[in-house]
């Protein structure tokens, strides 16, 4: 019992002029407070909201964007930007957050701010999406499909077939669905 009263006696004994304890609390809460904080402003820059608040996403990409199957379609389900541009995990969601700082950068910096920078532009930038899509398995793309889910007998004939076989070839869903959201870039033919 002794040891137990001068682990709390030392737990609560001030250091200079605050007690361990008491720092641990401050600091506890200030932690909570910190995280609480953090959370709030990642789970705020994932709303639709956030994201088109932007006059250059508003007049491309988010009215490419309404008139996807992403947007509207028969089932009622619409995924947003996050959904397919911010992983769900917070590992990964952190490293695309600070990745998206360069963003933010270009567009304080007016890079993108004509419907003319972003066409010249869009070849780019769309790579970078496919290159980051196909390096993580379309991961964002399977929180909502899966071949293991799909009823294949209810797909057109050409559909099954094609996703029967990238399920057989271990293609991924950006290998063949660039352009499902967002109009594709000019090819360089």
């Amino acid at each position: 019992m002794s040891l137990l009263r001068r682990l709390w006696g030392w737990f609560w004994r001030p250091s200079a002029s605050w007690s361990l304890g008491a720092l641990l609390v401050v600091g506890g809460l200030g932690g909570i407070i910190f995280w609480g904080g953090l959370n709030t402003a990642m789970e705020k820059t994932n709303t639709l909201e956030f994201c088109i608040s932007c006059h250059e996403m508003q007049s491309t990409v988010y009215e490419e964007y309404k008139k996807s199957v992403h947007f509207s379609n028969a089932s009622g389900v619409r995924a947003i930007c996050s959904d397919c541009h911010v992983p769900k995990d917070w590992t990964h969601k952190v490293i695309r957050k600070i990745q998206a700082t360069g963003e933010l950068y270009h567009h304080l910096a007016g890079t993108i701010d004509t419907l003319e920078k972003f066409e010249a532009k869009r070849p780019e930038l769309a790579a970078r999406v496919w290159t980051a899509m196909k390096a993580t398995d379309s991961r964002e793309c399977r929180n909502c499909h899966s071949f293991e889910s799909m009823a294949f007998h209810k797909q057109t004939a050409r559909a099954s077939e094609k996703m029967q076989e990238a399920m057989k070839t271990g293609e991924t869903c950006i290998d063949c669905h660039k352009g499902i959201a967002h109009k594709l870039p000019p090819r360089d033919d």
